[in-house]
């Protein structure tokens, strides 16, 4: 039998004779949109809790940003175990694992009394859970069960974590206010909680798991053997592409990148605005409106990313991110007035635009392996949002003011933009990984 007529045998052996109208391959994406969504809750709440933590326990806005820090810095050092971990165990036992040590860390935070708490729960617990709902969550459904529109399904992926920061940001910010910060804690716990069932029963694999081709594919692919030393293959897909240029461009960038977003926008913006009179529910409003204008963003920059140069998009993006950071101080104040209305809508449109063309870059560059180089990139991503997490909120004690934050990061996208143009065009060669037993 030739090879082309056993390749038609298994298409024909697989049970995918019956072909919905609709590809099974979006409802899994759905799926992971809702459960981006539910997860999201976690990262809408550390920026809310600097101010009353600060009130109720004295600690120091350096201290509640340290354990902020410990969080962003996990998330991202977490992602590549967790990328390798998926091919060991499957996208939903990790998943599923994954929410419930969230909803974990968050439920302990309501009995603590003392700082190393909160290193504890929110910093580690809830650190190492939502890196294992990092994006490389999405990167690796997007892998699997797409051929085609990988770039918009990533901008969409993306995008939910916004959505999420949408729907919890107003809520949340409410019940600081209303009901103090432990009832915010326990909802954040709720809604990680409430997605694994979800996950559990809807979440697939592998489009082999119900008989399909992965999306856009003319061959049926069968589901690969689970693959073994999920941690070894993780560092040494990282010692491979450290040899390579590339990879520090990308990292570089995406340092920034976090730097600029999570690290700073996400952290101090509300209690930036607070300092200048704003109340904490109107400064939360600004952020989760910046959630919204980020699905447009996102989705669009996966688009774009699927028609245009990733290099070139990166490169614009991280300039109009320094130059709006650069004005935003001049545009805090007691009341939300039009320019900030403005600096919102222009900012939440370049949120994480920059996802799409860096996973872009990361499969361009190091083909098979790039969800596990793009777990890295993320790595340098929660590393620069951390640092700048726990530096913005020693700047803010020191200074009194965020201003020097703002000024410093407009200044490290405007490098970044230059990072993004030299990335080189061609694939790498990445050396052979040695097999695990």
């Amino acid at each position: 039998m030739t090879q082309t007529s056993e390749a038609a045998a298994t298409v024909a052996d697989a049970p995918s004779a019956r072909r919905s109208r609709v590809h099974r391959a979006w409802f899994v994406a759905a799926v992971t949109f809702v459960t981006i969504i539910g997860a999201a809750a976690f990262r809408s709440l550390p920026g809310l809790l600097i101010d009353p933590l600060h009130q109720e326990f004295g600690w120091s806005r350096g201290t509640v940003g340290a354990a902020v820090s410990v969080n962003l810095a996990l998330y991202g050092l977490t992602a590549p175990f967790a990328a390798a971990l998926m091919d060991r165990f499957g996208i939903r036992r990790v998943v599923a694992v994954a929410l419930t040590v969230i909803a974990v860390g968050s439920g302990l935070t309501v009995w603590m009394t003392a700082a190393w708490q909160l290193m504890l729960c929110w910093g580690l617990l809830v650190g190492l859970g939502s890196g294992s709902m990092a994006l490389a969550f999405a990167a690796t459904v997007t892998n699997r069960w797409f051929t085609a529109r990988k770039g918009l399904v990533t901008g969409i992926l993306t995008a939910a974590s916004a959505s999420g920061q949408l729907i919890f940001l107003p809520l949340l910010s409410w019940i600081v206010e209303e009901h103090d910060w432990r009832p915010a804690a326990v909802t954040v716990a709720l809604a990680a909680l409430a997605v694994v069932p979800f996950v559990w029963l809807l979440l697939r694999d592998h489009p082999a798991d119900v008989g399909q081709k992965p999306y856009g594919s003319e061959e049926f692919v069968p589901k690969p053997e689970p693959v073994p030393g999920a941690a070894r293959r993780a560092v040494t897909v990282l010692f491979a592409a450290v040899r390579t240029g590339p990879f520090w461009l990308l990292a570089g960038t995406f340092a920034i990148c976090g730097a600029s977003t999570n690290g700073l926008v996400q952290t101090h913006f509300v209690p930036a605005a607070h300092d200048h009179g704003m109340p904490i529910t109107a400064a939360a409003s600004l952020l989760a409106v910046i959630g919204v204008f980020d699905v447009v963003g996102t989705v669009a920059s996966g688009w774009f990313t699927d028609r245009f140069e990733p290099r070139r998009l990166l490169a614009v993006y991280y300039a109009l991110r320094g130059i709006s950071l650069l004005f935003l101080p001049m545009l805090l104040a007691p009341s939300v007035h039009p320019p900030m209305i403005f600096f919102i809508v222009f900012y939440g449109l370049d949120w994480v635009a920059t996802v799409p063309p860096t996973l872009a870059l990361c499969r361009e560059q190091y083909g098979d392996d790039s969800a596990i180089v793009f777990g890295w990139v993320l790595a340098s991503h929660q590393v620069g949002a951390a640092l700048v997490a726990f530096l913005g909120g020693v700047a803010r004690d020191a200074f009194g003011s965020y201003d020097v934050v703002w000024y410093a990061s407009g200044a490290l996208c405007a490098a970044a933009a230059l990072m993004a143009l030299v990335i080189r065009r061609r694939p790498v060669t990445m050396p052979a990984l040695p097999a695990t037993a």
